[in-house]
């Protein structure tokens, strides 16, 4: 499938433009920006401009508001919580950010929660940001349910994510896990199946709960967690994690974030740390332990591969994902001409 490269100027202008032509208000626009950037950039590809592509059919078809009110609150000194509104997870992520850091580096450890959002896209977009800042994060959201506990049970949980981000130094790629705590990622499966290929054995079940390895099938079928019922527990922690602690939508109760017009409604949770007191030598030693590790020919997420931070290089998206964003963008077109 060819590919189409852009500048990051202009990828994002042009997610800029289809968020805008999708109903999308500019701080909404703005925030999911920055989120499909970063992914595009420095996550997994199909949270990139792929996902944008969801957000974008979800602002036309009502599962996101396209003009939402963030509510924050204070409930304790280090716990600072939002309801969304039925907006995007970024933005009130983004309302709350300096005051969420600020929190952390006077506590040490400060807390963030947010309810009633449209799922929160890439995951290692939120720690990376707090890692960014010095401080070390870890994150946990749920979506619908689409993962059985076991083979031939019924989907009780979403994919339900997990992301640890750790800084490194000054000008150093921070350390980032994001993963899922089923075999693989919804998004995976999807792309299987636009693409017209097999998906591995062990990442899903079909409708009636076989085994399968026919993406098609899967989607209407559900996800298997990762080895086994230690997978499922991680899910589980997961559940409570990001919908218990924050008050979003358990999985079962969760609408679907790809039809009809409710709001997913889901939870996020996002826990900041100070990696060690004013002057302390962690994030240093953590830096020699991952050299160590790398020389050892381990793989080390978030780093190993990359380089410092940079805007240089040009962002991919396949052809389907740049035709998809671009409708919604000549729409944006479209609307301004008749404004003026």
């Amino acid at each position: 499938m060819k590919e189409i490269e852009l500048s990051e100027r202009e990828s994002r202008d042009l997610a800029l433009r289809a968020c805008l032509g999708a109903g999308a208000n500019l701080a909404s626009a703005r925030s999911l920006v920055d989120a499909t950037v970063s992914a595009a950039r420095f996550g997994a590809s199909a949270v990139g401009f792929p996902h944008l592509v969801d957000y974008l059919n979800s602002f036309r078809e009502g599962r996101i508001n396209c003009d939402p009110a963030p509510v924050a609150s204070r409930p304790l000194p280090a716990h600072l919580a939002c309801d969304a509104d039925r907006g995007i997870a970024q933005l009130g992520f983004d309302l709350a950010f300096r005051d969420f850091v600020d929190a952390a580096r006077t506590f040490g450890v400060a807390l963030f929660t947010q309810k009633n959002s449209y799922t929160t896209g890439e995951l290692g977009f939120y720690v990376r940001r707090l890692a960014l800042e010095g401080l070390s994060g870890l994150a946990a959201t749920n979506a619908n349910a689409m993962v059985v506990a076991k083979a031939g049970g019924p989907a009780v949980y979403s994919t339900n994510p997990i992301a640890f981000g750790f800084p490194l130094g000054a000008n150093q790629p921070p350390l980032i896990i994001d993963q899922s705590s089923s075999a693989t990622a919804y998004v995976n499966i999807a792309a299987a199946a636009a693409e017209g290929r097999q998906i591995p054995e062990g990442w899903a079940v079909d409708a009636a709960g076989a085994d399968t390895q026919d993406p098609g099938k899967a989607l209407v079928g559900a996800l298997l967690p990762f080895g086994g019922r230690k997978g499922a527990n991680v899910a589980l922690v997961v559940e409570i994690l990001s919908a218990g602690l924050s008050g979003g939508s358990w999985s079962l109760d969760t609408p679907s974030f790809q039809a009809g017009d409710a709001s997913p409604a889901v939870g996020l949770t996002v826990i900041a740390l100070m990696p060690g007191p004013a002057g302390s030598d962690h994030v240093a030693r953590a830096h020699d332990q991952i050299r160590r590790l790398e020389e050892l020919g381990v793989h080390v997420p978030g780093v190993s591969g990359r380089q410092p931070r940079s805007t240089e290089e040009p962002l991919r998206m396949s052809r389907a994902a740049f035709d998809a964003i671009s409708r919604f963008a000549s729409n944006e077109d479209q609307s301004s001409s008749r404004r003026r």
